[in-house]
């Protein structure tokens, strides 16, 4: 395992249990050892930490498909690049980071991919689980919003809860080696959506502020 993987876990790790309350439910269907693809809800630049530190109380290390521009900041570059992250250019058509995805499955690790467009989802999750036989976890993340919601700006306030869901695994034997078929892809990907919603509203129902009051103080966000 890299050296600046192990410092920066490390360090965040900690950091996310002092600073905030966790609720995870189902962290025992990411698997232990072997292969697997996580695909969480996108509602927060908060989002990813909270993935990371899901996967990392499964025993497990994520890699992520995340966006090329990250890696144009050179400190966030030499964190990323030294914690084996793979970049994606969007628009461009290199299939390059989905290769990359499909070696890293194959040797066995856990790929987090965020299978939401502005629109539709996007089709990458269901290109890699076609490919390789892998199924899909999906995942509710739900109050990282309330820090850092998209387009706004950081707001903090002490041990903001942090809900997690953990769905079953998604296999689609059914359309297995059918990656370059739009019709195939389009039909898994909107399956992994609707249930990604369906955990989520799950969440929402038990807590519709998204976990922004504190359980010791009740105090109004």
């Amino acid at each position: 395992m890299e050296p600046i993987y192990v410092i920066v876990r490390s360090i965040l790790v900690s950091v996310l249990r002092l600073l905030f309350r966790w609720k995870i439910d189902g962290v025992e269907k990411i698997p232990r050892t072997g292969p697997a693809i996580v695909a969480p809800n996108h509602i927060s630049n908060f989002d990813p930490l909270c993935t990371a530190y899901l996967v990392d109380r499964a025993g497990r290390r994520p890699r992520y498909l995340a966006k090329a521009s990250l890696w144009k900041n050179p400190v966030m570059r030499v964190i990323f690049s030294g914690c084996g992250q793979i970049p994606v250019e969007r628009g461009t058509g290199n299939d390059s980071p989905t290769r990359a995805a499909e070696d890293a499955l194959r040797k066995g690790e856990v790929v987090v991919v965020y299978p939401e467009g502005t629109i539709k989802g996007k089709t990458g999750v269901a290109r890699l689980t076609l490919a390789t036989g892998v199924p899909v976890t999906p995942v509710a993340v739900w109050g990282a919003q309330w820090l850092i919601g998209k387009g706004r700006k950081w707001k903090y306030r002490g041990h903001r809860l942090i809900m997690l869901k953990i769905g079953e695994p998604m296999r689609f034997d059914e359309f297995a080696g059918r990656q370059d078929d739009p019709d195939a892809l389009r039909e898994v990907t909107d399956r992994v959506m609707a249930e990604i919603d369906r955990l989520v509203r799950e969440l929402r129902k038990v807590h519709p502020d998204g976990g922004a009051v504190p359980e010791l103080t009740g105090a109004p966000t």
